[in-house]
């Protein structure tokens, strides 16, 4: 089994339902309040561990309880978190979630100690003896850059979750073997829509001529569409399911795609693998409460959407 080390952010997630997500001057009642750890990079951590990869992390959080809260949860969900370390001068990342009663979330994050994850912080040693990086972008970008740079010299395969959307430079995108934005995101990234075959085709060039190998773009209830630099594509439906909360559907997916492929699974196989991650967590709330088993997607019979 390949062993995959994730590059990104730790929050507290502070969750609270709504009936529906309030306008600009409006004030709506929630119902419930819940602390659940999150981060996009904390989640897509948990996942590959609760699903049993091999993952460790690096990242930082404030020297408070909330730090020492998502610590435990990697520790816990089978994550080498040695590599997260607490610092003084921020306190620990955190989001404000609001889930309405569609299932979908509006988020506000406040990186705080995420944004002390800087460039000098990563070594060389942090790649011995791992074979994927995996990286979102709620960390410091130069920081991203230069572990690529790194990794790339460390002969690792480089996987970039373009969230949240934000301009990349070439740079960056040429370290990177296999790019995973969303609909949203890829526009940011291309300038050119998912929704549109020619679009579609003539974003993926572009990114594929600044270096990039593979490039998955995922696209909600509608599944995901693999593209690769020779031409080769692949599209997997998603299933239908009651979604509950959707918060960590995407660090869910990209989770499950990376175990099944640091387990020796074709990407083929291992995108249908993580659409069914992706599908038994929009049924349960929260962000890593909500991140399934190994046993959980061995029991999954869900229906494909056409």
């Amino acid at each position: 089994m390949k062993r995959i080390l994730v590059l990104g952010s730790l929050n507290m997630d502070l969750v609270t339902n709504v009936h529906a997500t309030p306008k600009v001057g409006e004030t709506v009642l929630g119902n419930g309040f819940s602390e659940i750890p999150g981060g996009k990079g904390a989640n897509q951590a948990v996942a590959i561990g609760k699903l049993g990869g091999a993952v460790s992390m690096i990242g930082r959080v404030g020297s408070d309880d909330f730090g020492s809260k998502l610590k435990e949860a990697l520790e816990s969900s089978g994550v080498d978190g040695s590599g997260v370390k607490s610092v003084e001068s921020e306190p620990t990342g955190t989001a404000l979630i609001m889930v309405n009663d569609d299932g979908d979330n509006s988020i506000v994050v406040i990186p705080g100690a995420n944004f002390s994850m800087v460039p000098e912080n990563v070594l060389s040693e942090d790649f011995d003896g791992q074979d994927i990086l995996l990286a979102q972008l709620e960390t410091p970008i130069e920081t991203i850059e230069k572990a690529f740079a790194m990794a790339k010299e460390k002969g690792l395969m480089t996987v970039l979750n373009t969230a949240p959307a934000r301009q990349l430079s070439r740079d960056l995108i040429a370290n990177v073997d296999l790019l995973v934005p969303n609909e949203t995101e890829f526009e940011v990234l291309t300038g050119y829509s998912a929704e549109s075959e020619e679009d579609l085709q003539k974003g993926a060039a572009a990114l594929f001529d600044t270096g990039v190998k593979e490039l998955i773009i995922t696209l909600g209830k509608d599944g995901a569409l693999y593209m690769n630099h020779t031409g080769d594509k692949h599209h997997v439906h998603g299933y239908k399911v009651d979604a509950v909360d959707t918060t960590a559907a995407g660090d869910s997916f990209i989770g499950g795609l990376l175990t099944a492929l640091s387990k020796g699974e074709g990407m083929a196989s291992a995108m249908e693998f993580a659409m069914k991650v992706g599908a038994v967590t929009v049924t349960k709330h929260g962000a890593q409460s909500s991140l399934p088993t190994f046993g959980e997607i061995e029991k999954f019979e869900g229906v494909k959407r056409k």
